[in-house]
């Protein structure tokens, strides 16, 4: 029994390792890119289109997902999405073109998508449920210390253009290697209920009981994909030094991984709900008020932490709520959801910021975040009184 626990502790950890890393090169790859297009002149309507190939790569791939996983297992899935992550990153410097910069993007999203997807699954379905929030918050939370890290290293494009992508790219692939460690697994399945055909009921049966949490990874994703695809841009054009904007953007992540943890094991004693409601309520509030004091680039680091502090953690949120509403055969459905509502939040972050800053809309771009989060706030509070006897 003690060397079956060794092994779930190692294989647990070596998943956290290379997550980390992933999130490293996203955190990285966003604010990087759309700096080098704004320096370049390229429209921030076309920069935000660009910055939307990560996740059109995800949704594209998305349906084509959980038949693989469940024939092939875990390990294969991630060492493919490993490669096509690490493979692209280090084309980068190779050619500079919006174009292929999108396409590498597009290959980026399915390959980060195949890595999210199977290492996701694969922590929710041997986590025991009590522990369930703890772990999810872990991975979380090794997600977003790469992701911190990643705008820290955006100002090596200093030194040489293609710099951040070459870093990037050796760091992936020296955690992907790890993935070599482990035993591959598969994930459950309930006898009869597999096949493409039933396809179409396992996406239903899983939104029609875990629907709420999905708003979670939808927020997330809305939240990273306008913070470090166009907030950049927004900052830039209001005289923020480029540092000051990685280092507002890093406290955000900073605060995310700091409350990661208690969060998590927080909501294995109270309950998923309330702590994703305070998440998204004190996330609204600190980026309100961020949004008044705008002209102190103090006072916007300490609300960028502060709203982390809330708000970072609401992906890691909503894996856990869903895998407490989700039956066991369905967890590799949810997980596929959850990806997909992350990939559609990081779509309409970029797409409306886009349009803010090509219009003028006449108020500050933290408003905008701070007005997303307080819908996301309304529904789930409407939406979890409605469906109280299923989240109980």
């Amino acid at each position: 029994m003690d060397a079956f626990s060794q092994l779930e502790k190692r294989r647990f950890w070596i998943l956290v390792i290379i997550v980390s890393i992933s999130g490293f090169s996203q955190g990285m790859l966003l604010p990087l890119i759309s700096a080098i297009f704004e320096k370049d002149g390229i429209s921030s309507s076309m920069n935000g289109l660009n910055a939307t190939g990560l996740y059109i790569g995800t949704l594209l791939v998305s349906p084509f997902m959980e038949a693989p996983l469940r024939r092939f297992g875990y390990k294969p899935i991630i060492i493919v999405g490993g490669m096509l992550v690490f493979i692209s990153l280090l084309l980068f410097p190779l050619w500079k073109s919006v174009v292929f910069w999108y396409v590498l993007r597009l290959f980026i999203g399915i390959g980060d998508h195949a890595l999210h997807f199977s290492t996701q699954t694969w922590i929710t379905s041997f986590s025991p449920q009590q522990r369930l929030g703890r772990n999810i918050a872990i991975y979380g939370l090794s997600f977003g210390v790469g992701f911190a890290a990643g705008p820290l290293f955006a100002p090596l494009v200093i030194v040489f253009e293609g710099l951040p992508f070459i870093v990037s790219g050796i760091l992936c692939m020296l955690a992907w290697s790890l993935v070599f460690m482990l035993k591959n697994d598969f994930p459950d399945i309930m006898k009869g209920k597999s096949g493409n055909e039933r396809l179409s009921a396992r996406f239903n049966g899983t939104m029609a009981v875990a629907w709420l949490a999905f708003l979670g990874p939808f927020g997330y994703g809305f939240l990273e994909s306008t913070l470090n695809a166009m907030y950049p841009v927004y900052a830039l054009r209001n005289g923020v030094e480029f540092t000051s904007v990685t280092i507002i953007l890093a406290t955000f992540s900073v605060g995310g991984i700091i409350s990661q943890l208690p969060l998590g094991m927080l909501s294995d004693k109270i309950g998923r709900s309330p702590v994703f409601l305070v998440a998204l309520g004190g996330g609204s509030i600190s980026f309100f008020i961020a949004s008044t004091v705008e002209t102190s680039t103090t006072a916007v680091i300490a609300m960028f932490f502060i709203a982390g502090l809330f708000s970072g953690s609401i992906f890691s949120l909503g894996i856990s709520y869903m895998s407490d509403l989700t039956p066991k055969h369905l967890l590799p459905t949810g997980n596929l959801l959850c990806g997909i509502f992350f990939s559609l939040g990081s779509l309409t972050g970029p797409f409306l910021g886009g349009l803010f800053l090509e219009f003028d809309a006449g108020f500050s771009f933290l408003l905008l975040i701070s007005l997303f989060l307080a819908v996301l706030f309304l529904v789930s509070f409407i939406g979890k009184l409605k469906q109280r006897p299923i989240a109980a």
